[in-house]
């Protein structure tokens, strides 16, 4: 585990969210902000956007957005906006809710199937995170299957999550919150707080690590988490991250393993709001639950993850970018193996709530801001001097 920071002013947003979101704290920047690189090119792709939340890059060249209201659309190469596509379910567009993370399936090229999350709204105005896969075909969703559905389905507009990833070894894992109900994270008979790990066609593994235990959901893969926004499979080992947000302060980076325990609330280096201790909480450790890999005393507000390997004479190689909500920025923590060696804040003058962030094969990095006027934007590093 590694710690980033120290003290750090905090901020009240009365339009803005925080690590928690709405009606939440936020807070500046808890470690020096370095320049923005020379030589770095931002460029935006698209704008006009309602509140993006996921960008999938296509085959050729296209992108395919999430809006949380409800909409998926394409944007074509040139940055024209499509309409919206149709068959998308209907979503919980209330608070945090609504559509929420796509994901080009392993087999896209052939398949043309896509996965995609979503808030589901329930009986009496409740709601759960819920996955889907489907055909795209042209500007529309064929063949729509939800495959997960988080159980119960609970009242209230918080912390849906979510992520997906694919391992390459034939499973999704899906993350999603606690929908803002702590003591569920920590309940295996309940899939809020849990990073769930299924077969590509939305069956359970036989080696899941509740299979078969009557007091508990067999979809769990780890559990005590709190509200998921970042998941990617590291491409040098394969490797499950994990982002999620802390409550004031303790955002987190972890790497689930099958069956461990994250440990919210019990354990947690936030604290509620109110500026209280959480009250299920016995300070940052007990027997049993895992410490973060690394987390950050005051909250960036963590959203979206993204990996950048494989490119060796680039100055970003062995990267991990995360959004930042609270704080505004992209963070570009620098790896060696699975150790965070360095941390840097990109597009500090943008002023723009990050809320996705993926790598392409191009070697640029491309961003979505969550705004009103939200926008697509593409990163191109600095060239190695």
């Amino acid at each position: 585990m590694k710690r980033i920071g120290g003290l750090a002013l905090c901020l009240m947003l009365v339009s803005g969210c925080s690590a928690g979101e709405q009606n939440a704290q936020a807070s500046a920047a808890n470690t020096p902000a370095a320049p923005s690189p020379a030589g770095m090119r931002v460029e935006t792709i698209a704008h006009g956007l309602e509140h993006p939340w996921a960008v999938a890059l296509m085959p050729d060249g296209s992108f395919l957005v999430t809006e949380r209201p409800g909409r998926m659309r394409r944007i074509d190469a040139k940055g024209t906006i499509g309409p919206p596509i149709s068959g998308v379910p209907t979503v919980f567009a209330q608070g945090q809710g609504g559509l929420l993370d796509v994901e080009l399936a392993p087999d896209y090229a052939t398949s043309h199937r896509i996965y995609f999350s979503f808030a589901e709204p329930g009986e009496n105005d409740t709601a759960g995170t819920a996955a889907a896969m489907a055909t795209l075909d042209g500007n529309a969703l064929k063949d729509v299957r939800v495959f997960y559905r988080q159980m119960p389905k609970l009242d209230g507009g918080n912390h849906f999550g979510s992520r997906i990833a694919f391992d390459g070894h034939g499973h999704v894992f899906i993350s999603q919150g606690e929908r803002n109900h702590r003591p569920t994270a920590q309940k295996l008979d309940m899939l809020q707080g849990k990073v769930v790990r299924l077969n590509l066609d939305g069956s359970v593994p036989k080696d899941n690590p509740f299979v078969g235990r009557k007091d508990a959901r067999p979809e769990i893969w780890s559990y005590g988490h709190r509200n998921m926004q970042g998941l990617a499979i590291d491409p040098r080992t394969g490797t499950l991250w994990e982002s999620e947000h802390g409550p004031r302060g303790g955002d987190e980076i972890n790497l689930p393993k099958a069956g461990k325990n994250y440990g919210w609330p019990i354990i947690t280096y936030g604290i509620d709001y109110s500026g209280l201790k959480i009250s299920e909480s016995v300070g940052t450790s007990a027997p049993g639950m895992e410490q973060p890999h690394h987390y950050w005393p005051v909250s960036p507000g963590l959203s979206g993850m993204a990996f950048y390997t494989g490119r060796p004479g680039s100055p970003w190689n062995d990267s991990l970018f995360l959004g930042s909500l609270a704080q505004s920025n992209l963070i570009r923590l620098s790896l060696k193996g699975d150790a965070i060696v360095g941390e840097e804040r990109l597009l500090q003058d943008l002023g723009a709530r990050i809320r996705d962030v993926r790598v392409g094969k191009d070697g640029n990095v491309y961003v979505l801001t969550d705004e009103d006027n939200g926008k697509l934007l593409r990163l191109t590093p600095p060239e190695t001097k």
